[in-house]
């Protein structure tokens, strides 16, 4: 029955990319097509999903979803010789060079939500995250209370920031918020002892402690917070581009390619120091997959 209905998906699906590919071209496709270069944007440290390998190449999970989007403009435009530029992004510039212009489709570690859309759009959910803190396995930290007066870091240019300084009001913990200029100095200034807890998504602290020198001297510590959807992001009011984004995504999930990637960067050993991050798909990202969906938390 499962195997019925995935393949009457993707028949549905094949008549939509038809009708698509009989569309005149406008906003980013008639771009690309102009200049014959797609610009993707990644980030240099957001583990597993867009980071530099051991030769500089931008690797990861969002960035196979986005080699496929490549692959689907490709033959929508008929031009395989199509040139791919990489632009390394960070938190706090991803959204501006993507409305400029300077970036086609943003493949990192970026989540979805209502506010951000009213500068970029996203497409269907590729990712679902909550917060948790890391800190030092040695520390006297357990949970959030146990942090009250403490000083803890947040990247610049995240949402976490916004969370955090929510629960300090809300619990009273006169916590000392700092902020790093990405992951990486945010959890280098837990280990230096210049902050007792580091805040981001559970998936990317998971990370960062599987790749430290010593992962068994940091910990996670109990309790998370919130939960957000990933996707990848593009310019606003691009209706044709979103579609062709959105239908190359969702035929990825139906065809079971999108699990297969999952499987390969949070399951299995990644470059490149062949590590293991083990991070078993959550439950609202199977949910995702099997009923996809763009929509953004508030």
């Amino acid at each position: 029955m499962q195997r019925t209905l995935k393949c009457l998906a993707a028949l549905a699906l094949g008549v939509v990319l038809q009708a698509q590919a009989d569309e005149p071209l406008s906003g980013t496709l008639e771009k690309i097509q102009k200049s014959g270069v797609i610009v993707l944007g990644h980030r240099e440290s957001s583990v597993p999903f867009s980071y530099y390998d051991d030769q500089q190449k931008p690797v990861g999970y969002s960035m196979d979803l986005c080699l496929a989007v490549v692959a689907g403009i490709k033959q929508r435009l008929h031009q395989e010789n199509l040139t791919v530029r990489f632009q390394p992004v960070n938190s706090s510039n991803r959204i501006a060079l993507v409305k400029n212009g300077t970036v086609d489709l943003e493949c990192g570690s970026t989540a979805n939500y209502l506010e951000r859309q009213k500068e970029v759009a996203f497409s269907l959910s590729t990712f679902w995250v909550s917060k948790r803190f890391i800190a030092k396995a040695n520390s006297p930290y357990k949970a959030l209370d146990d942090l009250k007066g403490a000083a803890v870091v947040v990247t610049q240019g995240t949402d976490t920031a916004l969370l955090i300084r929510k629960l300090n009001d809300e619990r009273n913990l006169n916590l000392k918020i700092q902020t790093g200029k990405d992951h990486a100095e945010s959890l280098l200034m837990v280990t230096t002892g210049r902050a007792a807890a580091f805040m981001e998504d559970d998936i990317l602290v998971s990370s960062l402690r599987a790749k430290d020198r010593d992962p068994s001297s940091l910990r996670l510590l109990e309790g998370s917070f919130g939960g957000d959807p990933y996707a990848l992001m593009f310019r606003k009011d691009d209706p044709q581009f979103k579609a062709l984004v959105d239908n190359t995504l969702r035929e990825l999930m139906v065809s079971g390619q999108a699990t297969t990637f999952y499987d390969r960067w949070f399951l299995s050993p990644i470059p490149p120091a062949n590590i293991t991050i083990g991070f078993p798909m959550p439950a609202h990202l199977k949910e995702l997959f099997a009923a996809p969906s763009d929509k953004p938390t508030s």
